[in-house]
């Protein structure tokens, strides 16, 4: 498999398509990030005090550069999810391979944010159906993690249905503060 960021893979099925975010999704991905009912559904540990509310076209532009010199520098990848029906960004998926941590050892890391229209199960699970699968190439890992709080009822559904099981462990982040809520799931193969 080629070097995700060498050469980011468009992945995707007949209703979703997920490709390296660019500065043109900057408009429907406003709609995202300024949607209050979104944003505590957005995973934010260890990202020094974002909370990824960006209501202005100036914040999201910053977060989309920002996101582009990150994925250039190597630490993640920011996948935008586009609606293939609606035609446009619905939200993003950051990826990373986690290197060794005493909390969690190496694995891969997948933050989800939908705008909430989208924050159902059955829409969270195909779009698992999607990232999940080849994550464990691109990011060179035997599991995956990723946060659902406790009161994200949609997510929690679509996790389990997906093979997600929650994990009690708390993922330390750089400032020492322990994150609670991640789920696992394990390659199989």
């Amino acid at each position: 498999m080629e070097n995700v960021y060498e050469k980011c893979p468009e992945l995707g099925n007949d209703r979703w398509l997920l490709r390296l975010v660019t500065e043109d999704d900057s408009t429907d991905l406003m709609e995202v990030y300024g949607d209050k009912n979104a944003v505590p559904f957005f995973n934010s540990d260890n990202c020094h005090g974002d909370n990824f509310y960006y209501p202005t076209k100036e914040k999201m532009d910053q977060a989309i550069d920002f996101w582009l010199y990150s994925y250039g520098e190597k630490y993640f990848v920011r996948f935008a999810v586009i609606d293939k029906a609606a035609g446009k960004a619905v939200g993003t998926i950051e990826a990373f391979h986690r290197p060794y941590r005493e909390d969690f050892g190496e694995v891969g890391v997948i933050r989800l944010d939908l705008g909430s229209a989208y924050e159902t199960a059955d829409v969270i699970k195909d779009i698992l159906s999607v990232i999940i699968p080849p994550s464990f190439g691109l990011f060179d890992c035997n599991e995956i993690i990723s946060k659902c709080p406790i009161y994200a009822v949609e997510r929690s559904k679509a996790f389990l249905d997906f093979g997600f099981t929650p994990d009690g462990r708390c993922l330390v982040g750089d400032d020492g503060y322990a994150y609670n809520g991640y789920w696992i799931i394990k390659k199989t193969e």
